[in-house]
């Protein structure tokens, strides 16, 4: 495992022959959430039943939130979000114009990842055609935007305890991505993004043409084992050529 910069972004890469990323197998980028250190998702790896040549990059969000703490443990963004807002819109049912909404600070944050796609492609043999591009919560978010956006196809998305943004905007991008397999999950009892916003963006998703398969729990914001389990399977089923 091992830290590099991609792009603007600090990545850290690790599986392959060298557990550094290296090899050409194909690669899973997993973007963690907000308020979340960068190398929040890093220890997914570890769990995941796959063979060795299959590599993993987790990049770091660009914005700090907590400008002086160790760079390993400070909590970042990848786009400002007033949690006040939106914690008062969602109990006071306004979710919908949530939903309309398309945040400042996404157009950056995508352009990044962007920058950060094309440097795993030219310098370390991952093609958008074998990488599989997720997230967690907001960076689930930012996956699915990239993926909607992109002049290419990737192998398969993985959206954990997302929810849907720019929606008018994503539903006229949709079709183009048709065929392609999620894999989306989210906890019914969810109190940071309900749980109807992710059957919502699984909807949209799927009217679409993309292959969705849907992974709902018992728990709330997070990646429970269940989910971690089915991810393995589902990265190897996505890039097997």
């Amino acid at each position: 495992m091992r830290k590099t910069t991609l792009g603007e972004l600090d990545v850290v890469l690790a599986g392959g022959p060298d557990r550094n990323g290296g090899g050409d197998g194909p690669m899973l980028v997993l973007m963690h959430g907000f308020g979340a250190p960068g190398n929040d998702l890093v220890s997914i790896h570890r769990a995941l039943r796959v063979p060795s040549d299959v590599r993993f990059a987790f990049p770091h969000a660009p914005l700090d939130l907590a400008p002086g703490v160790a760079p390993d443990f400070s909590p970042r963004a990848w786009w400002m979000i007033d949690v006040a807002r939106l914690q008062s819109d969602i109990r006071d049912g306004r979710g919908e114009t949530l939903m309309k909404e398309t945040p400042v600070g996404l157009d950056a944050a995508r352009n990044a990842v962007f920058g950060m796609l094309e440097a795993l492609e030219r310098d370390h043999a991952a093609p958008p055609a074998r990488v599989v591009l997720g997230g967690f919560s907001q960076g689930a978010m930012l996956a699915c935007d990239v993926l909607l956006r992109h002049e290419r196809s990737f192998a398969g998305a993985v959206l954990l305890s997302g929810a849907v943004i720019c929606e008018d905007e994503w539903t006229r991008l949709v079709e183009k991505r048709r065929g392609v397999r999620v894999l989306q999950s989210h906890g019914k009892s969810d109190p940071v993004l309900p749980y109807v916003g992710g059957e919502r963006l699984r909807n949209l998703l799927s009217a679409g043409g993309l292959e969705v398969e849907w992974l709902s729990f018992g728990g709330g914001h997070g990646v429970p084992d269940s989910v971690v389990n089915r991810l393995g399977d589902f990265v190897l089923e996505t890039t097997a050529v």
